[in-house]
């Protein structure tokens, strides 16, 4: 059996964040804390944005997800961004594409923009 794992990542300033997406019961770890333990909350709130979306193919998929550098802010926009990358990639499913951009562009696109 052939062991399918979606890599993917977010950038957000100097934040950068890599997830990976596989088959699994629908945990999602964010520097191997679970997102439900997240701190601060808002940071929280704007993970589970990604995550609520989707909410539909949650069950059946885990999220690994490390990020570093960066702000909590920062950190938590790339999270997203690598999370809703992955769950497009891992799922194919171009419904939930245009789901995410409709919501918000930023969760399928990486923020290039830097400080001067």
């Amino acid at each position: 059996m052939v062991k399918k794992v979606v890599n993917t990542s977010g950038k957000r300033k100097t934040a950068v964040a890599r997830a990976a997406v596989q088959k699994g019961t629908g945990l999602v770890r964010i520097n191997k804390i679970p997102v439900e333990l997240y701190e601060p909350e808002i940071a929280r709130w704007k993970v589970m944005e990604a995550l609520k979306i989707a909410e539909s193919h949650m069950d059946k998929i885990n999220i690994d997800v490390t990020v570093n550098g960066g702000g909590f802010m920062g950190q938590a926009s790339a999270v997203r961004t690598a999370i809703a990358k992955g769950i497009v990639e891992f799922t194919g499913d171009p419904s939930l594409k245009i789901a995410y951009l409709d919501h918000d562009r930023s969760l399928l696109v990486s923020d290039s923009r830097r400080k001067e």
